[in-house]
């Protein structure tokens, strides 16, 4: 499994996917053998830490300042689910998380019109491109869409001018995945890491629906242009299925800039679940 996660395709996605939960796997049979065949312990150092060692770059990490000292920045993103219903909803609770700048994936003209129709009153700033929108309670600028790669817009680039300097925002919405069905998602992770790889912005986030599991190799292009957040909620932010959830593949990266804090939150009746970043200059 961890040679496979540096495969790049559908089987290094598929590994990805999967690969937290071999720990959960290891941790049974470790247990096991406790119980009825200490020696095997040994035997299963092994692939114990080889397995840490490959999650680690996806593990939980810690805040490196303290969200009710610091003064900071909250940006939350979710995928409302298309046709559901439930924007409005989300909108609503991603507004009560207190939050300066909320940007949703997945949204139809519908749900568009009633997460527009929600926020219009406390986010008076607000751009929207395709599936992809975000609105500030802050001054955005240079409003831009991306298309990164594909023939229709399902990205966009905002500058939010935030009280301790700007910060360049961008919110993606990256194809999805089927079997043998991939090349269009990974067109669009080759092209947000352009993306930001040429913004000579000195703080950049970058947020949304990236339909690739932490551990993916498709994510290694933005991964060294980018610092990937890491949860500080001692969890691994897990984000889909919301019922269940299995994977993160709604994620945060950023550069020139502090995280004061990351986690997850159930926002409306969508089936992923939102991220919830507090950053800091």
């Amino acid at each position: 499994m961890i040679v496979c996660v540096w495969v790049p395709g559908v089987v290094g996605t598929a590994a990805a996917a999967l690969l937290p939960w071999c720990g959960l796997a290891l941790g049974v049979l470790a247990v096991v053998a406790l119980l009825l065949a200490r020696r095997v312990l040994l035997v299963l150092l092994v692939p114990i830490v080889a397995w840490m060692m490959a999650i680690a770059p996806s593990a939980p990490g810690f805040a490196s300042g303290s969200a009710d000292e610091s003064p900071g920045v909250r940006i939350v993103s979710q995928n409302v689910r298309a046709h559901s219903g439930g924007a409005a909803e989300s909108a609503t609770d991603l507004a009560g998380s207190g939050a300066e700048v909320i940007a949703l994936t997945e949204l139809d003209a519908d749900s568009l019109a009633a997460a527009r129709d929600t926020l219009a009153a406390d986010y008076p700033h607000s751009y929207a491109v395709g599936t992809v929108a975000v609105w500030s309670r802050l001054p955005i600028a240079d409003a831009q869409a991306l298309s990164l790669g594909l023939d229709w817009k399902r990205a966009l680039r905002v500058v939010v001018n935030a009280p301790d300097g700007d910060v360049a925002v961008y919110v993606m919405h990256a194809a999805s995945v089927r079997p043998g069905v991939q090349s269009e998602r990974d067109a669009m992770l080759s092209g947000i890491a352009d993306a930001v790889a040429a913004d000579s912005s000195g703080s950049v986030v970058v947020v949304g629906d990236f339909n690739a599991a932490s551990a993916d190799p498709a994510l290694g292009a933005i991964r060294s242009q980018l610092d990937w957040v890491r949860p500080t909620d001692g969890a691994l932010g897990f984000t889909w299925p919301a019922a269940l959830p299995l994977a993160r593949i709604d994620h945060v990266f950023t550069r020139g800039l502090t995280v004061l804090g990351s986690t997850t939150m159930r926002a409306g009746s969508s089936d992923h679940l939102a991220t919830v970043t507090t950053l800091a200059f």
